[in-house]
């Protein structure tokens, strides 16, 4: 069975690996110390810091095989080695919209790099995917929830994506 990939910017992986090695090597050895000293202190039914120290141990576990699944799964793209005229991932592209002349800068990344404030959206999402594979000067059709919204590509550049 073929992988499921997980497009990420080089900034995106090391972020994944940063908070793998945080959880790894420096919350789950402190909790699981706490939770050594809570279980010697004897009765664990109404002891909260063995209750809270278990349950913190499952989340981490859980949020370490998350991304350890992600990470394992990854192509790392580098946006600045990229040379296209279409919008690929890691590209970072100026649209108009038709309707009022607003321009907006948005950058392709992938799924685990959403961050709306950045204007960085996923590849799969509706509007990165549907401006993959276009050039400046096309136009993309996009449906929104109160009917379509029509944008033009003005330009597409390959940055460092922060």
């Amino acid at each position: 069975m073929e992988k499921e990939k997980n497009y990420i910017t080089p900034r995106g992986f090391a972020r994944l690996q940063e908070e793998l090695h945080q959880l790894a090597r420096v919350e789950r050895p402190e909790v699981t110390k706490t939770v050594a000293w809570a279980a010697s202190n004897g009765d664990r039914s109404e002891n909260a810091d063995y209750i809270y120290g278990k349950k913190r141990l499952r989340e981490i576990d859980r949020r370490t095989r998350f991304l350890t699944s992600r990470i394992d799964k990854a192509i790392v793209v580098d946006p600045i080695l990229t040379k296209s005229n279409k919008v690929q991932f890691g590209a970072t592209v100026t649209i108009e919209d038709e309707d009022d002349g607003e321009t907006k800068t948005i950058s392709i990344v992938g799924v685990d790099e959403i961050n709306t404030e950045k204007n960085q959206i996923s590849w799969r999402s509706p509007l990165g995917s549907s401006l993959i594979g276009k050039e400046v000067g096309d136009t993309i059709l996009l449906r929104i929830p109160i009917g379509t919204k029509t944008y033009e590509i003005m330009e597409i550049v390959y940055v460092n994506i922060e």
